[in-house]
């Protein structure tokens, strides 16, 4: 039985290689991502705070399928307060179903409608079908419920070699 068990987790990770998705040499991608956040903030002086954590959450295509569909997703956060202005930089990390990881480095600040927050994402490299990618794109996330949900919306303008 065990013998069984084993061959077709074998043929499982195969096939799932073989139906690996391939991206062309060039192109967008645009997801959409559900956060649960959760971090310190610590009252640094008269009107400055700064603080730090992490988000965790899913990413889907905006397509239905495609590169990041369905793929964790889970970025680290710092920021800064200063007489009601905040600045924020972080990482993040983006899968998809074949395991494979596109990483950014991004920063940003209040949208300019006041809805949220908005930046750019600078991607930093991958693996799997991402790995020596390049590229950026801007990001808006905004609240979406109590206690540190969030939607963002991203679009990635990308090359591969």
């Amino acid at each position: 039985m065990k013998f069984v068990h084993i061959t077709a987790l074998m043929i499982a990770a195969v096939g799932t290689q073989a139906g690996a998705q391939q991206l062309p040499k060039s192109g967008s991608i645009s997801i959409h991502t559900g956060w649960k956040a959760s971090g310190e903030a610590l009252q640094m002086a008269d009107k400055v705070m700064q603080g730090h954590g992490s988000v965790v959450g899913t990413s889907f295509n905006d397509k239905g399928s495609g590169p990041l569909h369905g793929g964790p997703a889970i970025c680290f956060y710092t920021f800064h307060f200063a007489n009601g202005v905040p600045k924020n930089k972080g990482f993040c990390s983006f899968g998809d179903a074949d395991g494979d990881r596109l990483f950014t480095e991004w920063q940003g600040g209040p949208s300019a409608d006041g809805s949220g927050t908005e930046g750019l994402n600078s991607i930093v490299g991958g693996t799997g079908k991402y790995a020596g990618i390049q590229g950026s794109g801007s990001w808006k996330s905004r609240d979406v419920g109590p206690h540190g949900n969030h939607l963002t919306t991203q679009k990635f303008e990308y090359r591969l070699p």
